[in-house]
């Protein structure tokens, strides 16, 4: 099974740059959040919509970013 329906693109969350991918396998979309500059997953999900799946990412991702302490430059 190959994916289709391929999409990346780049959000911000609360500061954060966040690489979010979304493809669909069958009748399944999966969606991965990561942090652009290290690359480091903050998640993946897998959900019956594009809209669904890219959602359930974006609230993982933004949870485990809230609780990152940033240091000032």
């Amino acid at each position: 099974m190959n994916p289709t329906n391929y999409s990346e693109r780049k959000v911000e969350i609360d500061g954060w740059q966040v690489n979010l991918t979304t493809y669909q396998l069958g009748d399944k979309w999966h969606s991965k959040a990561d942090n652009v500059s290290p690359g480091a997953a903050l998640a993946r999900t897998v959900a019956d919509s594009r809209e669904e799946a890219e959602a359930q990412a974006l609230e993982r991702a933004r949870a485990l970013l809230s609780r990152t302490k940033r240091n000032p430059v």
